[in-house]
């Protein structure tokens, strides 16, 4: 029985692609049209840098492997797209090669999506380091509070029995002080809270618009265009609202310090059915992502891995805890946090969170 190919290609989970010799998309099946955000229509002997971009990673790795006439392996490569939230991606590239084994100039390059495990890894990982950042604040709270409160009661009664306005200034120097540690020691017991969330039906875009009114007032603000791009089709979610404002604003200001006063902020929301989370009883969920977005200097790529651990920060006067308290509320709802950036680029954070159709176990709204 005569089977059709293209039939065979769409049923095949993973993306496939088949470049002829001039570079030319000679073949596409549909897994590799959501990947890569084009159609079979649209792709047909169109040349594969003009699809998906002169610099795209898998652009890259057909030119290498025309060039070389060698197989490549790619694992965990970042697909960026315009569209839909990026995807992560294995590309696996061969040189086409005829009955004799002899190359005919063209590639076949395979896409496996690891979107959905890697969202799974990060957010066994974020429960993991939440975990060890609530033990070390409850021994910095246990080791440093008490002995705060001997060093504030000192302190004021210094500055009752100062015999001059110098030593008086010093002890409630040492009592401001006194109450700036212990308000950020406050401030890293939020990650031993545990499950603390209080999830009720929320609009996510009536959290943001409270949140761009919040950001219109203040000073940070003046001079930066705040901008919106709302997707309609997006449910209520089952969410703590208290806490995805704190989340959003904490973003938010960070952009607006990048900014310094000039540039655009962007908030965007989308319905990700094509990206899922897996919650703890392992049902796999839809997502929505809401993407906070600035046009500033970026972050310098020696510093993404450190940005989100408490207490880092290269701001003067800041404490380290903003996007470290934004990535702990979202693992609470069962997210994810990713910052993308780079030099002079600008910083894009994507927030995923599920779309429950029903209260978790053990919560009421």
């Amino acid at each position: 029985m005569l089977r059709d190919p293209k039939r065979i290609l769409d049923a095949v989970l993973d993306g496939v692609v088949v470049v002829d010799p001039d570079g030319c998309v000679e073949d596409v099946n549909a897994a590799a049209c959501r990947i890569l955000e084009t159609s079979a229509e649209a792709s047909a002997a169109a040349p594969l840098d003009q699809i998906v971009g002169p610099d795209h990673a898998v652009t890259k790795v057909a030119q290498a492997v025309a060039a070389s006439g060698r197989s490549i392996i790619e694992t965990e490569r970042r697909v960026r797209r315009r569209f839909a939230e990026d995807v992560v991606v294995d590309v696996a590239a061969s040189p086409l090669r005829d009955e004799s084994e002899r190359s005919r100039g063209g590639v076949v390059i395979a896409l496996r999506d690891r979107t959905i495990q890697q969202s799974l890894q990060e957010w066994v990982s974020e429960r993991e380091r939440l975990s060890a950042f609530g033990q070390i604040a409850a021994g910095i709270a246990h080791e440093v509070k008490n002995p705060l409160g001997g060093i504030r009661g000192a302190a004021e009664i210094l500055a009752r029995r100062a015999a001059d306005e110098r030593s008086r200034a010093a002890a409630e120097l040492i009592v401001r002080e006194v109450d700036r540690i212990a308000s950020l020691v406050d401030d890293l017991m939020v990650f031993t809270q545990g499950e603390s969330v209080e999830l009720a039906p929320v609009n996510i875009h009536r959290v943001l618009d409270d949140v761009v009114e919040l950001l219109s007032m203040d000073p940070l603000a003046s001079g930066v265009q705040l901008t919106r791009a709302f997707d309609p089709s997006i449910p209520d979610l089952l969410a703590d609202e208290d806490r995805l404002v704190q989340v959003f604003l904490n973003l938010a200001r960070n952009g607006l310090q990048a900014l310094e006063g000039a540039g655009v902020l962007r908030f965007e929301t989308r319905m990700t059915l094509d990206h899922r989370l897996t919650n703890e009883q392992g049902e796999s969920l839809p997502t929505i992502s809401v993407t906070v977005e600035d046009d500033g200097p970026g972050i310098p790529s020696e510093l993404m891995d450190k940005v989100t651990t408490p207490l880092f920060t290269t701001r003067a006067g800041g404490t380290g805890l903003g996007l470290a308290v934004a990535r702990h509320w979202v693992a609470l709802h069962g997210g994810v946090l990713r910052i993308e950036s780079g030099d002079r680029r600008g910083t894009r954070v994507r927030v995923s969170l599920p779309v429950r159709r029903e209260m978790p176990p053990g919560r009421e709204a």
